[in-house]
């Protein structure tokens, strides 16, 4: 039987235990994680394109590659002066149209009027010029009947008429009548006279219809020009409007950059598509009153559904997601049986999700997007209808109103219809994102979330060494992993130089191996001690091991793991010395 002394072990590559089936393609519930994949099955938890299915038996060194290419998202960076060309002009594009927009208050107006009043408006357009079309026929009728030749006494009346009223239509428009006159074939004189009588007549009276409607043409216009001048003066008196999200105003402040990359990058750095995705998260926000959201009371059942807890090995806050809590019918009901509790539990989600991301720091050099963690393990199937509608209303919103804020997904306890539905639509996922999920079934999964988070900033029901309540030892305090070869012993000596109070805590990753504790003296002839006797400690005993001992001389003490099982097991322990009171 082996025996190893202390020594790090490198961490294992997670594998991906394979499903037992993959026939059903049923829709999962999606879980409900966060902005941009928040666990819903049908559009977020797509395979990573990175860890596969490996058979038990005989891992697959491809597919421990894979494995490692989905850890390979590396987040870009948010400093201006790092980005490349293309995407600096677009971010000063993208600025420039939301100032425009700023000066505009485009952001607090409402929205346009939608366009079909605007058509039948230029279908009811080309009705108007009839009228005018008889006006100008009616006008050339009366100047044919007025050219034709006139005969004996017809001819004369209405010469006697014109002539004594010509005098009074001359004044109006010498000039016209003069050009028509030299156009008029005169018979004889009095014809002539009384042609040119009428045709003075006809003509002057039109230029006094057009010179009157040009003058009130000239009036309206007059009086609509200092009206475009005062809105003008009124546009330039009044101050930009200031438009914040999460805190953050759009312009003006070092972490608006890392706002504004956000939605650019959520649309490829199309700088249009950006600004529309802007314009209306501002107006949803304002529509859903985000503001009053975060100051309601909506009760804390969800507590262990969705919590903040920890961080990753990059800084980066975790998120966990506990699907297996709607098992709780009296939860399930309370949240999910009517349009009512759906809202609700929606308005709850927002809130974590803004309050949680107001705690971050969006300066272009520091952390500003959350990692997930899902746990899948007896999470509720396809069937559960009203949990798959309120799952799809917040993959939606999140997705719109919340973009590039996850940094990773970690799926944990993955069933096997969970990853056969994850190949369905694997194919309509972008390299991006699928590059930030990973995958890890029941038997992986702790190993997957140590490659992420360190085991000290792990809660202690994902394997780790994080506990909630006053302990010994905090998420400061560095933890030590080590791998324990089957059907071996592996000591950990932990030496101690003066009188203190020597403290300890450890946990084997699904025990069933032995564990005892000992303290050995360094003086010659001293008699070691047993300070915990050598015993079994099965999988469903308590997850972690803390024991002391009070150190009156050198010496050391020496824990024991005796693991007789065939599988390697995964060992976890730290230690700290506190003074001694004597």
């Amino acid at each position: 039987m082996a025996e190893d002394t202390q020594k790090p072990a490198a961490a294992e590559e997670v594998a991906v235990e394979k499903p037992v089936a993959e026939k059903e393609k049923e829709q999962a519930p999606a879980p409900v994680p966060e902005p941009e994949a928040p666990g819903k099955p049908t559009e977020e938890s797509a395979a990573a394109g990175v860890e596969e299915v490996a058979e038990p038996e005989k891992p697959k060194p491809v597919e421990e590659a894979k494995i490692a290419q989905s850890a390979s998202f590396k987040e870009e960076s948010n400093v201006v002066g790092e980005l490349p060309d293309p995407q600096k002009k677009a971010l000063d594009e993208l600025k420039q149209l939301i100032q425009d927009a700023l000066n505009k208050h485009e952001f607090t107006a409402p929205p346009p009027p939608p366009p079909p009043p605007a058509a039948k408006e230029e279908e009811k357009a080309p009705e108007a010029p009839p009228k005018e079309k008889e006006a100008a026929a009616a006008a050339e009728e009366q100047v044919v009947k007025a050219e034709e030749p006139k005969t004996g006494e017809e001819e004369k009346k209405p010469a006697v008429e014109v002539e004594s009223k010509a005098p009074e239509s001359e004044p109006a428009a010498p000039a016209e009548v003069e050009v028509v006159v030299e156009k008029v074939a005169t018979v004889d004189e009095d014809g002539a006279k009384t042609v040119e009588a009428i045709e003075e007549t006809i003509v002057a009276a039109k230029p006094e219809v057009e010179e009157a409607e040009v003058t009130t043409t000239k009036k309206e216009a007059e009086v609509a020009a200092p009206s475009d001048e005062q809105t003008k003066d009124k546009e330039a008196e009044v101050p930009p409007e200031k438009v914040f999200i999460w805190g953050i105003p759009l312009l003006g402040d070092d972490r608006s950059d890392t706002i504004l990359l956000k939605f650019l990058r959520a649309r490829d750095f199309k700088v249009k598509d950006a600004f529309t995705m802007i314009k209306n998260t501002v107006r949803w926000r304002n529509e859903f009153g985000i503001d009053a959201v975060l100051e309601e009371d909506l009760g804390n059942d969800l507590d262990k559904v969705v919590f903040m807890h920890g961080v990753d090995k990059e800084g980066h806050p975790v998120c966990y997601n506990v699907f297996g809590e709607f098992q709780n019918k009296e939860l399930y009901h309370n949240n999910f049986s009517d349009d009512e509790k759906r809202t609700k539990f929606l308005k709850w989600r927002i809130q974590f999700l803004e309050k949680s991301i107001r705690k971050l720091d969006f300066s272009p050099s520091d952390i500003c997007t959350i990692v997930q963690i899902n746990d899948l393990k007896n999470s509720p199937g396809p069937a559960k209808r009203d949990l798959r509608i309120a799952t799809n209303q917040a993959v939606h919103l999140l997705q719109d109103n919340y973009p590039e804020f996850v940094a990773r997904q970690v799926f944990i306890n993955v069933p096997w219809w969970y990853l056969a539905f994850n190949r369905m639509i694997s194919p309509f996922l972008t390299q991006r994102t699928k590059s930030k999920f990973v995958f890890s079934g029941p038997s992986k999964s702790a190993e997957t979330l140590f490659k992420y988070i360190a085991p000290e900033q792990v809660p202690v029901q994902y394997g780790g060494l994080s506990r909630e309540g006053e302990q010994e030892f905090t998420t400061t305090d560095p933890v030590t992993e080590v791998v324990v070869k089957p059907a071996s012993k592996y000591t950990v000596e932990i030496p101690v130089t003066e009188r203190s109070i020597l403290v300890w805590e450890l946990r084997v990753l699904g025990w069933d191996v032995s564990y005892g504790a000992e303290f050995v003296p360094s003086a010659e002839g001293s008699y070691t001690v047993i300070v915990s006797k050598t015993r079994k400690v099965a999988p469903t005993d308590e997850p972690v091991i803390c024991d002391t001992f009070k150190i009156g001389e050198p010496g050391k003490v020496v824990l024991t793991i005796d693991n007789q099982s065939s599988k390697k097991k995964k060992l976890l322990y730290r230690s700290k010395t506190k003074p001694s009171s004597d």
